[in-house]
């Protein structure tokens, strides 16, 4: 049983690394999980403050995904228009096989969603940068936090491998 639990959780981070990247999974969430895995263990005593803490924080990253790249369009003038073009322009880059397709899309996104809304190119450029950065920095954002977790699930699992296998 401990063996199964360790293993489905070790899945799970590697699900939630990659969900850091691609937004259609929610990644530190998805790692979180794999951490719960192993408090499941049979062998391994239940730590409820340290699940705790990091649920609320993976609940946290997850919420503060949506709000960043807003705040980068926002903060570099952008509008509506360019927030939600971003949001396609993501999608349509995971999709098409074009190399660098995740990091193109959002910014094109932004882009011709700026130009829809009646702004000037120069308009439209900066704020499809401010986008682009707030896509950036949120990825790294949750790729950092789901390698963490994936360092704190690699620790229990090492601390409690006698008792695990």
């Amino acid at each position: 049983m401990d063996i199964l639990l360790v293993s489905i959780g070790f899945i799970l981070m590697l699900v939630g690394i990659l969900g850091s990247v691609l937004p259609v999974l929610p990644g530190v969430p998805i790692s979180w999980l794999g951490l719960l895995m192993i408090y499941l263990a049979p062998s391994v005593p239940m730590d409820w403050v340290f699940l705790s803490i990091t649920l609320v924080l993976a609940i946290f990253l997850y919420v503060l995904d949506y709000i960043i790249p807003a705040i980068g369009t926002k903060r570099f003038g952008g509008s509506r228009y360019g927030m939600i073009g971003a949001t396609l322009g993501l999608v349509i880059g995971i999709i098409a096989p074009i190399p660098f397709g995740i990091i193109i899309g959002p910014f094109a996104g932004a882009y011709l969603g700026e130009l829809l809304s009646v702004k000037t190119r120069h308009n439209a450029m900066r704020a499809a940068f401010g986008s682009f950065v707030g896509f950036l920095a949120s990825t790294f954002m949750k790729l950092f936090a789901s390698f963490v977790y994936l360092g704190l699930f690699i620790y229990k699992v090492w601390a409690y491998s006698d008792k695990l296998f």
